[in-house]
């Protein structure tokens, strides 16, 4: 049956091209975690150079912020396709929303703690008697995780304030208010080694002045970027070839952004993102580190990562019962399909990068 569904979706797709000069081409859209930036960039890759269209689909792009939850959108049927992180969406379906991963980006987490290296604070068991910054919103249960791994007690840490929340910033950190602080390896991390001193010295910190704690090497990091749908819309007739479609355009796009830093950090840069051109080259490095490789192919969610994610969101109360795993709240099937017409389709097109190797990137002052 599965062989059968994967022909039928492969001679749809050798039609799209055909469809999409001889018809309208199928609006979607698609609404991301934040601002524009490279944490996005394959979508706007793909755009730009026109897979979108090759598969006959107009697709809009909407990024978000504080004030646009990509949950909300999808859920209300004002989108269809949306990219979170997995905990954002495990909250989500715990509200009854069926909403449903089809395609998980990133194999691997973004999210560190950094601290001073002179601070001796090398490792989560030397948290303890530190003030740790942790982010609001679900973006503090890894850190959770890692400090109870660690054999500290957090309401404890959270009672005698051992635990402090900090701004989606590097000010506390950089005026040494906390001794941790929650950064990710693309965007806060980057902002301590672009920072310029009073006096204009440059650079201030190299990463030889930082000690990172990696969430993903301790056991406790949850998935990140994740792209989701409604279950009942992908049930419609025609909509799962259109979600297959839509992956396989965005999967081109990443793998473009992989083998071309430098001219994806440009399409980015034309949707007018607040942080400068040195922060995009940087942050699609970081990015593709995050992606490539992916062993199974981009987009395949590795079962174990979605378990640990699954019962981190359970131990810290953002899921009141233990989450369901493929078929129910995430789908590789789509992504399969994608990836296998693909390989038909371009037989050279690498789609898990097990041989890319991450080039040097230079930090720029303030990013610019």
């Amino acid at each position: 049956m599965r062989k059968v569904f994967l022909l039928a979706v492969v001679m749809l797709l050798a039609l799209a091209s055909v469809a999409s000069a001889q018809d309208d081409l199928v609006p979607v859209s698609v609404v991301l975690k934040w601002v524009p930036q490279a944490q996005f960039a394959g979508y706007y890759a793909a755009s730009a150079l026109g897979y979108y269209e090759e598969e006959g689909l107009d697709v809009e792009i909407i990024p978000a912020g504080v004030d646009i939850n990509p949950q909300q959108l999808v859920a209300a049927g004002d989108v269809e396709f949306g990219t979170d992180w997995v905990g954002n969406l495990l909250a989500t379906r715990e509200t009854g929303t069926d909403v449903i991963s089809i395609a998980q980006v990133y194999q691997r987490s973004g999210m560190r703690q950094i601290t001073w290296a002179d601070s001796g604070l090398t490792t989560f068991e030397d948290l303890g008697d530190s003030v740790v910054g942790v982010w609001c919103c679900g973006n503090q249960y890894p850190t959770y995780a890692a400090l109870t791994k660690a054999g500290f007690d957090v309401p404890d840490m959270e009672t005698d304030g051992s635990i402090a929340q900090q701004a989606f910033d590097m000010n506390a950190f950089l005026n040494r208010e906390i001794d941790a602080a929650s950064a990710m390896t693309y965007n806060e991390m980057a902002q301590v080694l672009e920072t310029v001193g009073d006096g204009g010295e440059f650079p201030l910190y190299t990463l030889d002045d930082l000690n990172v704690l990696d969430f993903n090497e301790y056991g406790t990091a949850m998935l990140e970027d994740t792209i989701f749908a409604r279950a009942d819309w992908l049930a419609e007739e025609g909509n799962e070839e259109i979600a297959i479609q839509f992956l396989r355009a965005s999967f081109r796009g990443w793998v473009y952004c992989r083998d071309n830093p430098g001219e994806c950090a440009g399409f980015v840069l034309e949707a007018g993102p607040t942080l400068g051109e040195g922060h995009q080259a940087w942050m699609m490095n970081e990015v593709n580190k995050l992606i490539w490789p992916s062993d199974d192919g981009i987009g395949i969610m590795d079962a174990d990562a979605f378990e640990t994610t699954a019962q981190i969101a359970l131990d810290y109360g953002i899921i009141s019962a233990a989450a369901e795993g493929e078929g129910v709240t995430y789908r590789t099937d789509l992504a399969q399909a994608a990836l296998d017409s693909l390989q038909m389709d371009y037989p050279d097109l690498d789609v898990v990068g097990a041989d890319w190797e991450a080039p040097t990137v230079d930090v720029t002052a303030n990013g610019e």
